[in-house]
């Protein structure tokens, strides 16, 4: 059946191209709300600032640093060696993954659910894969990684933000003089912050930029960085002007601001780190139809990324997220509790220490199911009552249901693609 690839190649890759830039749009419009979410929801940018800062940054991380090679299977959840001998069901396979994964995202997003993108191609590769080819494809192992990670990811980041939240209100918010504690401890929040943003960007960002460092080499960095980061914000803050008889309103406001600036940065380099890592969603599936068409049905474990895959999913992410990014961003910022900066700051933190620990470890994570519960920790700061548990209820909901959607749809797609085909 080789010779379908042959005399269909052209029409396939066109498939698979418009099918990922689908993909890519709903990774725009669901996943960078990760980003920006808790800074629009703190009022420390509104949602216009939010996306151009995004656009920028997400553009820059899937651009420069999504990678040249891209791994032809997500997270090694099927054994591509059982398609040897039907190179074009892996081939009809991804494309319906892409556009399967792509459909539900965009419906995800239009009712304003964060859930995974990268649980979304999974669950599309799985469905596929089990009804091509036969269950025995499917690493089920990975599976239950996954559906464990629903419940240990949100906990740790929930648990890091309630801490970093709490330390916050003893050390600053709950004192008599909350303006002069925060010149004193909101360097040491900066270093830490640079530290862990510095961590995410190296291990998820630049490594596919060829920049590859040793954990010691990373974690050097990381430090002197934080170092430099903290006495900078110390002398930035000791020059900033604020009246020391103001009352506590007015005092709680000023380190309100100052929280808002941190969350600015945080914010940047954890889109561009989203955008390095994430695109890959998009690309990966893309780049092996283009692979495997072109090598004449050979199945490559990773596939050389053609010059146009990169800039066609880095375009899809920047478009999803205008045009649809602002409904999933308005749940995170503003439903599930009510955020101020020194909150969204907590959340962003955590939710980014939780990624450099997931990749220490090898945990299976998503960035949402991570974000989402950092937020949820810092609301349970304040009590239960604080928390939209509606919403929260939703969420939970669209995260159990988007494997099995992702995996339904493409079902139901790579039966049409093989039928029309054969």
């Amino acid at each position: 059946m080789v010779e379908v690839l042959v005399t269909n190649g052209p029409w396939l890759i066109l498939a698979a191209a418009l099918f990922g830039f689908l993909m890519a749009f709903g990774i725009g419009a669901n996943d960078v709300a990760n980003a920006m979410g808790t800074s629009v929801g703190s009022g420390a940018l509104t949602i216009k600032q939010a996306i151009i800062i995004a656009m920028v940054f997400e553009f820059a991380g899937a651009y420069l640093a999504g990678g040249e090679v891209t791994n032809t299977i997500r997270s090694g959840i099927i054994d591509a060696s059982y398609f040897t001998h039907q190179p074009e069901l892996m081939v009809y396979g991804m494309i319906s993954a892409l556009l399967a994964a792509g459909v539900w995202l965009v419906a995800a997003s239009w009712l304003g659910w964060p859930v995974s993108t990268t649980h979304s191609i999974i669950g599309a590769i799985i469905g596929f894969a089990a009804v091509g080819v036969g269950t025995e494809v499917v690493a089920w192992g990975k599976v239950a990684g996954i559906v464990g990670s629903w419940i240990i990811t949100p906990a740790i980041s929930g648990f890091i933000a309630y801490l970093i939240f709490q330390t916050a209100q003893k050390l600053i918010f709950d004192t008599d003089k909350p303006l002069e504690n925060a010149k004193r401890y909101v360097p040491y929040y900066m270093a830490f912050a640079a530290f862990i943003m510095a961590l995410v960007t190296v291990t998820k960002g630049l490594r596919h930029l060829g920049m590859n460092f040793s954990t010691l080499e990373a974690y050097g960095l990381s430090l002197a960085l934080a170092a430099a980061i903290g006495m900078i914000g110390k002398v930035a803050i000791s020059r900033l002007k604020f009246d020391p008889k103001a009352d506590r309103d007015t005092q709680f406001g000023n380190v309100e601001k100052v929280f808002g600036i941190l969350m600015v940065a945080t914010a940047c380099c954890m889109a561009f780190a989203h955008g390095s890592n994430d695109v890959a969603n998009a690309i990966g599936p893309l780049a092996a139809v283009v692979t495997i068409v072109q090598a004449g049905g050979e199945i490559p474990d990773k596939a050389p990324l053609v010059w146009w895959i990169l800039p066609l999913g880095a375009i899809g992410i920047v478009a999803g997220l205008a045009i649809l990014g602002k409904r999933v961003i308005a749940t995170i910022g503003t439903k599930i509790t009510h955020l101020t900066p020194s909150r969204g700051f907590a959340a962003e933190l955590a939710a980014a220490s939780t990624v450099v620990i997931a990749s220490g470890t090898g945990l299976p994570i998503s960035t949402t199911q991570t974000l989402v519960g950092a937020v949820l920790g810092v609301g349970m700061a304040r009590g239960i009552a604080a928390l939209n548990l509606g919403v929260v209820r939703n969420i939970v909901v669209s995260w159990v249901i988007t494997l099995p959607a992702g995996a339904a749809l493409s079902i139901v797609i790579f039966t049409v693609i093989r039928t029309i085909m054969s």
